[in-house]
């Protein structure tokens, strides 16, 4: 800020000083309104992510999106704030005091050089300071574990030589340890980082390793893995209601020099939502195809609700098993109402009738089943009763051919099942749970491409649904996969498998 003092008694001084300053509010200008810009951008991002069009945007892709925006803010933030000389009027996003305590500290101390008062010269004593924290990293650092194992041997009996047991390891007179087998597969499966760009990574610090290297010790860790994938199923399997969602799974097709579609079929089971103590659990199960045989093959003998979208495969399950019943997902018949809003006001009124049956869901979630069952009894059911009248008098009047008939006629055909959740406070309006154990499916197929063969989809199935019990347990995925590779090297009896999982290492 310029003072009186500070102004040129010249004229043509005072003139350039004036068009500099012109120039500078012209430069603040223009940094102002791309800051502005850029935040209408988010603005309309997140209205996207959270508001009522949220079913138009993937969210991974909004992801993407609000980074690079909210990078290129900050960056003009910054510009505009050194132009004006001055720091920004809005306040930083910023994270104080969120910092674990787990965390290493290392200190360092920035002191004054001279101790001596500046105004009389007499000696400084501490009255205080300042204390600030900061993240900061280092990078993955390798290091090499040497294991020396000493022979002894008797002076009097030349053939009596003792040495301690190697120890067991997953990957046999291999390099790696188990820690790093864990962090191979946490990257590739839960941070989606594939293996050949794994290579390309530790190839930086000078650890030259083949992707089929990597390949091969993942595929040993699968082997050990299995049983407890295997062991998680048959723990679905007894459970009482089950969500099911399958997903494509590209998979190299050697002899014809191109992909296949496979699938990866999701169960899961969480009963938080009803207060439930069971422990929430997922399961991956990899299938060649999607033929309708293959639920009840993975189900074997499930008995109970089944909460699925509409895909035929488990209607005819549900036909063939009567210990099986469906409850339809309300999100997906929102979802098909939803692509004809814009267009349809019947389309926009059944919208406004399924938000109303979510807005009771949001008061009703975490109570006891008994507790939800009544206020669906008590509020939802006169709006699914009318609902279904709406759905039924309109669907008379447009052709069966159209969108708007054939997505009347999806709802109202599985009725009975969207139905279910009335009548059982344990079943809930949709099928969310298990749509969220798929998207890291999804990712890793968008980043990863394809799998190499059907035994690479069994691995992909096997590892992921360990990684994501240690999500749903709360646990982190390496640490927990170092510890139980390490147990399972080394002879873990399988009859005791269920001692491993995620779950029972929580509290």
């Amino acid at each position: 800020m310029l003072l009186e003092a500070d102004l040129p008694d010249d004229v043509e001084a005072l003139r350039a000083l004036v068009l500099e300053q012109a120039r500078e509010l012209d430069v603040l200008k223009t940094f102002k309104a791309e800051v502005e810009r850029l935040r209408a951008i988010i603005d309309a991002l997140q209205r996207h992510r959270f508001g009522r069009r949220s079913e138009q945007l993937d969210p991974d892709q909004l992801q993407l999106g609000l980074e690079e925006v909210e990078t290129a803010l900050a960056a003009a933030e910054l510009a505009r704030d050194k132009a004006s000389h001055k720091p920004t009027e809005r306040p930083r996003k910023i994270n104080r005091g969120a910092l674990p305590a787990h965390l290493e500290r290392i200190e360092q101390i920035v002191d004054v050089t001279d101790k001596g008062c500046p105004c009389c010269g007499g000696a400084l004593h501490q009255i205080g300071e300042d204390v600030s924290e900061r993240l900061d990293v280092v990078p993955t650092t390798f290091r090499v574990l040497v294991t020396r194992r000493p022979r002894y041997g008797c002076r009097a009996c030349e053939g009596a030589v003792v040495q301690a047991k190697a120890p067991a390891r997953i990957v046999e007179s291999g390099l790696p340890t188990e820690a790093l087998i864990a962090q191979v597969m946490v990257a590739k499966y839960a941070d989606h980082v594939p293996l050949y760009r794994q290579a390309q990574i530790y190839a930086r610090q000078g650890i030259e390793l083949d992707r089929s290297t990597l390949a091969d010790w993942v595929g040993r860790a699968a082997w050990y893995l299995r049983p407890l994938r295997d062991h998680i199923l048959e723990r679905l399997r007894r459970s009482e209601r089950l969500f099911a969602d399958e997903t494509t799974a590209p998979v190299l097709d050697p002899g014809r020099g191109r992909t296949k579609t496979g699938q990866l079929w999701a169960y899961a089971r969480d009963d938080r939502p009803w207060g439930g103590d069971a422990p929430p659990m997922v399961a991956y199960v990899y299938a060649a195809d999607r033929k309708s045989e293959r639920p009840g093959t993975h189900l074997g003998d499930f008995a109970g609700t089944l909460q699925v979208d509409g895909y035929g495969g488990y209607t005819a399950l549900a036909r063939r098993s009567d210990q099986i019943r469906l409850a339809f997902c309300w999100a997906h018949v929102r979802r098909k109402f939803y692509d004809l809003a814009d267009t349809s006001p019947v389309a926009t009124e059944i919208l406004r009738r399924i938000a109303a049956l979510y807005a009771i869901e949001a008061e009703a979630r975490g109570a006891p089943a008994e507790q939800r069952r009544q206020l669906r009894n008590e509020r939802s059911r006169a709006i699914v009763d009318d609902l279904h009248r709406y759905l039924d008098a309109r669907s008379r009047q447009v052709s069966a051919k159209s969108k708007l008939g054939e997505t009347m006629r999806y709802a109202l055909t599985r009725w009975e099942g969207l139905s279910r959740f009335l009548d059982d406070g344990r079943v809930d309006l949709d099928s969310n749970v298990v749509e969220r154990a798929i998207r890291p499916i999804a990712l890793n197929r968008k980043n990863a491409l394809f799998a190499g063969s059907d035994e690479g989809g069994d691995n992909w199935a096997v590892i992921a649904t360990l990684i994501e019990n240690c999500k749903l347990s709360g646990l982190n995925p390496h640490s927990w996969l170092t510890e139980t590779l390490t147990k399972l090297a080394n002879g873990y009896p399988a009859n005791n498998v269920r001692e491993l999982m995620p779950w029972a290492q929580v509290g």
